[in-house]
């Protein structure tokens, strides 16, 4: 018999603020000015489409990225010489802030905010299996083991699931029990179905387009929804919570709720909330700039879905 479920009438909207590692600067003009540690980063964000409150802290970058074509990939330049790697923290979980050709830093911050509420999820619970699909460098995967789960964190990349490892190891989190699986997320979730494992939490981020260890092909649009039916399979009896995130401009948050109600709802009933992860602008600016008498703005960066428990 099929279960009730409930889906959110009013969109959430996730915004993640500054902490002591990170900040949203200042934003405009297709940019945002960012601060990762030491580090004033520009990046491309076409929808900043107003001007900057602060223009005079933009020459201050210390590293700014140009994109080449459409996709994520480019070019860093620099104004002094960056470190290969530098130690961030976020709560109490450290991890390396790096520089990639993707123009990323090696984490999104807004994820922030679902780190969150995926730890407060965890932390109800009594010792959950979670699993984290396209974990990356591991920050979702080290946030749940703190607060006190048994993780598999899953990534087709050898030198993200190396990185994340060195993050466990900064967290101080080497002994934690934590799997660390190089593979291809869709083969290896597939496997376990057959295998009949199952997860008191799953944590599903992928991306838009990738590629497996062996030429494994992942497209978002065509591939998600077989993949979150799959990930609907491995939920225990006693699961809490399925996130779903994606970043795409054509998703929306409505879209993922009906694809995780339909996958998880009739076998477990609960209910789905769903909404946008934004970042919002820091109220105060760096030392020695006055604040400006603008309203902080702030930039959707993507969107989820979230199965949870009554």
């Amino acid at each position: 018999m099929a279960l009730s479920m409930i889906i959110t009438d009013t969109p959430t909207t996730l915004r993640t603020k500054a902490w002591a590692d990170y900040a949203l600067v200042d934003s405009g003009d297709g940019r945002k000015l960012e601060r990762y540690g030491d580090y004033l980063v520009i990046r491309p964000e076409p929808q900043c489409w107003w001007a900057p409150k602060y223009p005079q802290l933009w020459d201050k970058a210390d590293a700014i990225f140009d994109p080449q074509g459409e996709d994520d990939e480019g070019n860093w330049r620099f104004s002094r010489k960056p470190a290969e790697q530098w130690t961030l923290s976020w709560d109490k979980i450290r991890f390396h802030g790096r520089f990639t050709n993707f123009r990323h830093l090696a984490f999104f911050p807004e994820q922030a905010a679902n780190w969150a509420w995926q730890k407060e999820a965890v932390a109800k619970l009594d010792s959950p299996r979670v699993l984290n699909l396209f974990g990356y460098t591991g920050v979702a995967s080290l946030v749940a083991a703190e607060a006190g789960a048994r993780v598999t964190h899953v990534d087709a990349s050898k030198k993200a699931v190396a990185w994340a490892r060195e993050n466990a190891a900064l967290s101080g989190l080497s002994e934690a029990p934590i799997r660390w699986i190089c593979e291809d997320a869709r083969k290896y979730v597939q496997r376990e179905v057959k295998r009949g494992s199952k997860y008191e939490g799953i944590i599903l981020d992928p991306p838009k387009y990738g590629r497996g260890p062996t030429g494994e092909v992942w497209r978002l649009f065509e591939d998600l929804p077989e993949m979150v039916h799959l990930c609907a399979q491995l939920l225990s009896d006693e699961a809490s919570f399925l996130l779903l995130n994606a970043y795409a401009a054509r998703v929306s948050g409505p879209a993922l709720a009906h694809l995780v109600a339909e996958a998880v709802g009739p076998a477990k009933g609960g209910r789905v909330d769903y909404g946008e992860l934004t970042l919002i602008e820091d109220v105060k600016p760096l030392k020695g700039i006055k604040a400006a008498d603008i309203a902080p703005r702030e930039i959707g960066l993507s969107f989820f879905a979230r199965w949870m428990r009554d």
